[in-house]
């Protein structure tokens, strides 16, 4: 019988002679910060002059970058803030210097998005806030995480669920 072989635009290797590379998962992790090191106290406000009028502002940028907890590796994505202010509105040089503080933090994307929801909620005092963080996509799979408040619940946040738009 003919030794095994592949054929790719016209070369053929004899799968024989070709010694298969076995991977083994690195044990290896890069440092990470925690998150002491996420700076909400730089956060700044100024006063709404319309508290009667309700807007929505959408705050977005493709600029953020945390760590892997477990790897320590890069994690880019972008965030996206949605809220309606009642009071006083994020200023926005401080809220990318708060953004920056996460660029060494090893924080899972679930966590962050409710960190982010809970540190700007209680900052602004909003009347309601949804924080979104889409993931570029990790071994085919993209990730997108979504936190609401709304100050009409008694709780510091309401989870969605966005595989299920009608929860």
């Amino acid at each position: 019988m003919p030794d095994p072989a592949l054929s790719y635009f016209g070369i053929t290797v004899n799968i024989k002679d070709y010694k298969y590379m076995d991977f083994e998962p690195h044990d290896r992790s890069y440092p990470s910060e925690g998150y002491d090191s996420i700076d909400k106290k730089v956060l700044d406000t100024f006063p709404y002059e319309f508290p009667n009028r309700g807007i929505d502002l959408v705050i977005s940028t493709n600029e953020f970058t945390t760590v892997c907890p477990f790897s320590g590796l890069p994690d880019f994505g972008n965030i996206k803030i949605e809220y309606t202010p009642n009071e006083k509105c994020i200023e926005l040089r401080s809220l990318k210097y708060y953004l920056l503080s996460y660029r060494q933090v090893g924080i899972y994307y679930e966590h962050l998005v409710n960190r982010i929801l809970e540190d700007l909620v209680e900052v602004c005092q909003p009347r309601k806030m949804k924080v979104t963080a889409d993931y570029t996509p990790r071994g085919g799979l993209t990730t997108s995480a979504i936190a609401v408040w709304s100050s009409q619940f008694e709780t510091k946040a309401e989870y969605s669920d966005s595989t299920n738009p009608e929860a």
